[in-house]
This record gives C-alpha cells, sequence and structure tokens, in this order.
C-alpha cells in the first residue's frame, strides 16, 4: 500500500473545520474520516495482480546509439486499472521516461514502450517493473513489484567506420594495380623470366635453367587470401583511460577497422582476447559475417586487473591454425610490461608469423612535455620525457626482433594501423 499526494492534502482542509469549531473532537474526528476514505479508496482499487506484463526482445545497439524496448500490459480483472507502471533497467541501460501512465478497462491492453540508449557495453538488464494503481479518490494505491526479465545487448560504437570508404578505394587501387607483382617477394608462383642483376638467387630456377641457354628465375606474387589474426589485450593495462576513454575500447574500435578491411580484401579474420585467460574467441571468419562475430565476441569484454600471461595467449594463437599470418597485437606500449611479459614470448611469433603491436597513445604525455609554466610543470615536463624515451626504446628493441609498432592516439590509431596493413599487402610482406 502506498498513499498519494492528495492524502496530506485533504488533511489539511480539516484545519479549516478545526478553526471553525476548535476541539480535539473535530480534528480526531477529520481524521478518522480520511482514514476511512483511505480504506474504502484502497479496497477500491484494483490488485496489481490482475495485470499480465509481458516483455517484447530488444535487438542488440550500439553503445551510444538509442533502441526501445516494449512491454504488453493486459488488464484481466473485473475493475478499472488506473495508475502507474516504472520499467525499471540498470543505470548504464539509459532508460529514460521509463514511468508510463495505465488506465485499463477489463479485458483491454496496452503498449508501453521505453527508450533506451546504452552508456556501457555488454548486456544491460531489466531490474524489475512495479505496478502502482489507485484507488477512485485517488488516495491510496496498491503496488506490487515484479521481475519481467529482459535485457539489451551493447555492442562496440566502431566509431572508426567513418574511415572505411577511404580505406576500402586505397584496397581497390592497391587490387588494380599491375605492380602489386613484387619480383621476388610473395608466396604465390607468377612467371618465369631470364636473370637480371639484382635478383635474389634463392629464385632460380636451375631445372628450367639447365633447359635453356640463360639463367631462369622464378617471379613471385602476393597472396591474395591471407590470414589476419587479432589478439585483443584485456589485462590491466587496458583499463587505463586516454582521454577519458578505456585503453580497451580505443584498441576494440582499431581492431574492428582492420577486420571490416582485411574481410573485404578476401583475407581470413581470425580473434583473440585475453588476459591470463582466454576471454573470447572468433575462428576464421571471413567476408560479410567477420565483422558482426567479431562485435558480438567483444560486447561482453572489460579489463582485467591482472598481468597478461602471453605465452598462453601466444599458444592460443597456435592453436587458430599454423598457417602464417599477419598477427596483430593490441596492447599497451608499456616497458615494464612489454619487457617482462611479451617479450619472451615473441620469437615463437616472429619465427612464424609477421607481427604487428599497436597501441594507444596518451597525447597527454606530449601536451605535459611542452609545458614550462613553473617549476611544478618542469618536473612534470621532465617525467613526460622520460615516459616518451622509454616508451621509443621499447618500441626500437620490438623493431629489432622483426615487430611493426603502430604507436598513435586513439583518434588516429585505427587508421594509422589500417595503413600498415595496406603497406605489407601492397609490398607482399603478409
Amino acid at each position: 500500500m502506498t498513499v498519494t499526494g492528495r492524502l496530506p492534502l485533504l488533511l489539511l482542509v480539516g484545519i479549516g473545520a478545526v478553526v471553525l469549531r476548535p476541539a480535539a473532537g473535530t480534528a480526531w474526528a477529520w481524521v478518522g474520516l480520511v482514514v476511512v476514505l483511505v480504506v474504502v479508496d484502497l479496497l477500491l482499487a484494483c490488485p496489481p495482480g490482475r495485470l499480465d506484463v509481458v516483455r517484447r526482445e530488444v535487438g542488440p545497439v550500439r553503445q551510444g546509439g538509442t533502441t526501445s524496448t516494449e512491454l504488453v500490459v493486459s488488464h484481466r480483472g473485473g475493475r478499472r486499472a488506473r495508475g502507474v507502471l516504472r520499467d525499471a533497467w540498470q543505470p548504464s541501460a539509459g532508460a529514460g521516461r521509463n514511468r508510463h501512465r495505465i488506465d485499463l478497462s477489463p479485458g483491454e491492453a496496452v503498449r508501453l514502450r521505453t527508450a533506451l540508449t546504452p552508456t556501457r557495453r555488454g548486456d544491460r538488464r531489466a531490474v524489475h517493473v512495479t505496478v502502482r494503481l489507485t484507488g477512485p479518490l485517488g488516495l491510496a494505491a496498491r503496488q506490487a513489484t515484479r521481475s519481467v526479465p529482459g535485457s539489451v545487448r551493447v555492442l562496440p560504437p566502431f566509431h572508426s567506420r567513418k574511415h572505411l570508404p577511404s580505406r576500402l578505394a586505397q584496397l581497390r587501387e592497391l587490387d588494380g594495380r599491375a605492380a602489386a607483382r613484387v619480383r621476388g617477394q610473395g608466396t604465390e608462383f607468377d612467371s618465369l623470366r631470364e636473370y637480371v642483376r639484382g635478383d635474389d638467387v634463392r629464385s632460380i630456377d636451375w631445372r628450367a635453367s639447365a633447359r635453356t641457354r640463360n639463367v631462369v628465375v622464378r617471379t613471385w606474387q602476393p597472396e591474395r587470401h591471407r590470414r589476419v589474426v587479432l589478439v585483443l589485450d584485456t589485462s590491466r593495462t587496458s583499463a587505463g583511460r586516454v582521454e577519458d576513454v578505456p585503453r580497451l575500447d580505443s584498441a576494440m574500435d582499431a581492431a574492428l577497422l582492420l577486420a571490416a578491411l582485411a574481410s573485404r580484401a578476401g583475407d581470413s579474420v581470425d580473434f583473440l582476447a585475453g588476459d591470463r585467460v582466454v576471454r573470447s574467441r572468433v575462428r576464421g571468419r571471413a567476408q560479410r559475417d567477420a565483422l558482426p562475430a567479431l562485435v558480438d565476441a567483444m560486447a561482453d569484454l572489460e579489463p582485467a586487473l591482472v598481468e597478461a600471461d602471453w605465452s598462453r595467449l601466444v599458444a592460443a594463437v597456435g592453436g587458430l591454425g599454423r598457417q602464417r599470418a599477419l598477427v596483430v597485437l593490441l596492447t599497451a606500449l608499456e616497458p615494464a610490461a612489454v619487457e617482462q611479459g611479451l617479450l619472451p614470448s615473441l620469437p615463437l611469433l616472429t619465427s612464424r608469423h609477421r607481427v604487428v603491436l599497436a597501441s594507444v597513445r596518451d597525447p597527454e604525455l606530449t601536451r605535459m612535455a611542452a609545458r614550462r609554466d613553473d617549476v611544478a610543470a618542469v618536473y612534470d615536463a621532465a617525467a613526460a620525457e622520460q615516459t616518451s624515451a622509454d616508451r621509443t626504446g621499447t618500441a626500437a628493441l620490438l623493431a629489432g626482433l622483426g615487430v611493426d609498432v603502430v604507436d598513435a592516439d586513439a583518434e588516429r590509431l585505427p587508421v594509422a594501423l589500417t595503413d600498415r596493413y595496406l603497406l605489407l599487402k601492397d609490398r607482399g610482406l603478409l
């Protein structure tokens, strides 16, 4: 049972009666009358149990996008049902205007829609539905809360998709160029021709040369259908925020743009996410089904405050297949984490695959290094310079081991990573 705002107003009206006839009996008589009216009103109110509430399924929505959830409320009682229904969700589901007025006759049904604008990824769930039905006088109400299960799957926003058309244009230009056949590089046999100075002697075809008076070499072209393996680090380094956005979310955005481009190029896309354990895995997706599968796999991922076990992640990459691939490690270029965790496992990767490390750079380091306003700012600038120097040294160390390093801020990282992919593809280095 609950009371409405009309009850205190009705009690205040009794002050007039007390003023006209100042006596304790008058006050108690008025209070008694109000109590009787409240009881009668409560008895005449429709029981909330007479309403059936069913929730319709909600489709997935991107983070920051808007969708709606629908409740179908049907009345199977014998009294008119008037009141308010509240459709409660998790705060991160962004449920707005979730209080609905209802006025149903017996046997009538109504559809109630609540707009949802989620602010976090993953499955956002409905908490409960509360129904409050008032009596004909509007003094009291019957209230009940029930569980009406429902959820909405919130997918990564994929802000970088705006860059996809321009990268697809570059891909079409790359595919259409005759110069895509790079002499002495690639893995697919193209043709035979005479040897010229500068050719790789390992490309000489001795059998064909024996049948002619000239030395003949094989020419190769880059394979058009390759494997791309995306490895997303969900350890503690991914929890850091850059420009108020978690590193994990920025890395996801870069991974999605590369996956979209690689699948359009006909490459097979594998995905792996984890820290000490593998959190998500998508195998062998190509062309149209690659992006939806990756987006769905990323929806539930959250940073874990543990160190990454790179030996386990590298072993998981090997479990996806032994064919040579472009392995993209989306992790932080943090010297301590890289040198102590990643470096021991790198030789196994670089011996079999082409490896690219993509990292989100914090632009605040550049801004701090440029400030010289006071003594504190100078110390901050020195610390920023030292941090940048450590990152540069780590990048140089990785490059010496055959790893391509792409270090850019969150806005530029997706573009920089796809440009590196196109460059490697152009040169036949995948």
